[in-house]
């Protein structure tokens, strides 16, 4: 299904995301993080962003993510994701474009991730900080409705099935994977489902 970046696509979306009841944060002992869900103009329609993180960081590198961070001091999930956007790719987002909110992700390597919904009309000054980012991507929102995504694997180390998600002609793991997979549910097809209990593979749990 083909979206088209407009003023109904915004409203669809955070009619969606304000109906949504989002899970409690009943977590204990994680370190914040907070994510952005950038919805942007994509060819003839609408997409959203990933980076490549850069190549040199202490963790992770070089890996899929979306733009975000570790929450700084009294910071909100929203005041941290619209931050991480303008640090990692210059792009500022003001609080108005802001369309929602998920459940938070808890992650095996300790942080609990707020993902944040943002629609951003105007890229043009966006570009990679290189300390942090290497490249920044946009996908076709339609990556996320494909019928062969997202795949449910079984690995030995846990009960919960691992989310794989295709994208273009790769693919992305949780805590990515799950966070844009609920995206898809909740803001595309209007779906309250949840994703705390999809599994990281064995990898990331570091």
């Amino acid at each position: 299904m083909s979206h088209i970046f407009n003023a109904e696509l915004r409203e669809n979306i955070n009619s969606r995301l304000s109906r949504f009841e989002r899970l409690p944060e009943t977590q204990s002992g994680l370190k914040r993080a907070a994510v952005a869900i950038t919805v942007v103009p994509h060819e003839a329609g609408a997409g959203f962003l990933l980076t490549r993180r850069a190549p040199r960081l202490s963790s992770h590198a070089s890996q899929w993510a979306l733009p975000g961070g570790r929450l700084d001091g009294a910071e909100t999930a929203i005041e941290a994701a619209l931050r991480e956007l303008e640090e990692e790719i210059s792009l500022r987002v003001p609080a108005s474009d802001v369309l929602g909110r998920l459940d938070d992700y808890p992650t095996r390597s300790g942080y609990l991730i707020s993902p944040v919904v943002v629609w951003a009309e105007d890229v043009a000054a966006m570009k990679p900080n290189p300390g942090e980012v290497a490249s920044i991507h946009s996908f076709a929102l339609s990556e996320l409705e494909r019928e062969d995504s997202p795949l449910f694997l079984t690995i030995p180390e846990s009960e919960r099935p691992v989310i794989r998600l295709l994208l273009g002609g790769g693919h992305v793991h949780a805590p990515t994977a799950a966070v844009l997979y609920q995206f898809a549910e909740v803001a595309l097809r209007g779906r309250a489902t949840r994703v705390t209990d999809l599994e990281q593979p064995v990898w990331a749990w570091k």
